[in-house]
């Protein structure tokens, strides 16, 4: 293997190598939404990685779904955040943070007193999802109004914004798993019959207003998107995904973003690394279950330009190295992914 350890720009992103870690929720948190000194421990044993990517961080009160998940909208957030990243780039890494808003991926156990559940419209995730008092029915959001959505995009614009003042070096958008962007997007959620639902174009506009405002902070060079297409994570369910997402990529693909990452889904309703490399003529980082070899396979054949790592990088803070070295990977203790404290985050060994 060669490629996968080679260095490559994506944007104005410069990664020592082609090996990204993916982002992944871990419920880690404080009480005030701030990472703490065990993020900052987390990250830096990982910035072995080409590029690591953040765990998904709330730009509002309202935007947050689970319990334990930091965001990036206040003073004493940015601050803390500020730690994280600079311990990445003091062990030589470069990071960006996942911006997430859950919409009505959500329970109010899991939020502030005064914040809201929202999302397009009042349809209500038929889902369960994990409070500290146990597994509770996600609730049915308020549908925002029209002249509200202009102050959501803001909450996106600002959040980056958050994100370079406390040092990263991109922000990416997620618009999947069933999360307020994929949830304007997608038929099943989004029955509006304003300017922002109703036509394919109509349910493409708050994408691309989030994305327009992402990148009027410093450049669209900065900016990555995730994508899924045909996830139904969350209870998402849209008529026609892979024409959805081809339109919205065709839509922002002369934006100049740092790069499209795209999870494929060998079962799933569309070959979404097809549907993306016909529609969006950036980098590429693609994801999901790749070994070494095929990830090095895939940007050797100029596919991709890396590949995201998420459950080898639980386990395996040297990911990097072993590759290099085909030592053997540990293995995750999935019952510590979303556990407080250290065990299962930051003391699984170096090889």
């Amino acid at each position: 293997m060669k490629k996968l350890f080679e260095p490559v720009a994506l944007g104005r992103l410069q990664l020592a190598n082609r090996v990204v870690m993916a982002p992944m929720t871990r419920s880690r948190a404080g009480d005030d939404d701030c990472v703490t000194g065990l993020h900052v421990e987390y990250y830096r044993q990982r910035a072995g990685a080409g590029l690591v990517i953040s765990e998904g961080t709330h730009p509002s009160r309202d935007g947050k779904g689970y319990c334990r998940t930091p965001g990036i909208y206040n003073d004493a957030q940015v601050a803390a955040w500020r730690q994280v990243v600079d311990a990445v780039h003091a062990a030589g890494g470069a990071m960006v943070l996942q911006v997430m808003h859950c919409g009505r991926v959500a329970h109010p156990d899991n939020k502030a007193a005064d914040a809201e559940t929202v999302a397009p419209s009042a349809i209500a995730a038929g889902a369960e999802m994990f409070t500290e008092g146990g597994m509770k029915a996600m609730v049915t959001p308020r549908a925002l109004a029209t002249e509200e959505i202009p102050g959501v995009v803001e909450e996106y614009r600002r959040a980056t914004e958050n994100a370079y003042a406390a040092g990263f070096d991109g922000v990416e958008l997620h618009c999947t798993s069933g999360y307020l962007p994929a949830q304007f997007l997608s038929t099943g959620t989004n029955r509006r019959e304003d300017r922002y639902g109703g036509s394919l174009d109509n349910r493409l506009r708050f994408v691309v207003e989030v994305l327009e405002a992402m990148c009027s902070v410093d450049g669209a060079d900065r900016v990555g998107l995730r994508i899924c297409p045909g996830n139904p994570f969350n209870d998402l369910h849209d008529d026609n995904p892979e024409e959805t997402f081809a339109a919205l990529l065709d839509r922002i693909d002369g934006m100049g973003l740092a790069y499209l990452h795209v999870i494929r889904m060998p079962r799933g309703p569309v070959d979404n690394l097809a549907l993306a490399r016909a529609h969006f003529s950036g980098p590429l980082i693609v994801n999901d279950s790749y070994s070494a070899e095929e990830a090095d396979a895939v940007i050797a054949a100029g596919e991709a330009a890396a590949v995201s790592f998420g459950r080898h990088f639980i386990a395996n803070p040297d990911l990097v190295g072993r590759l290099k070295q085909g030592l053997p990977l540990a293995e995750m203790d999935t019952s510590t992914l979303y556990t407080p404290g250290e065990k299962g985050f930051t003391d699984y060994p170096l090889a």
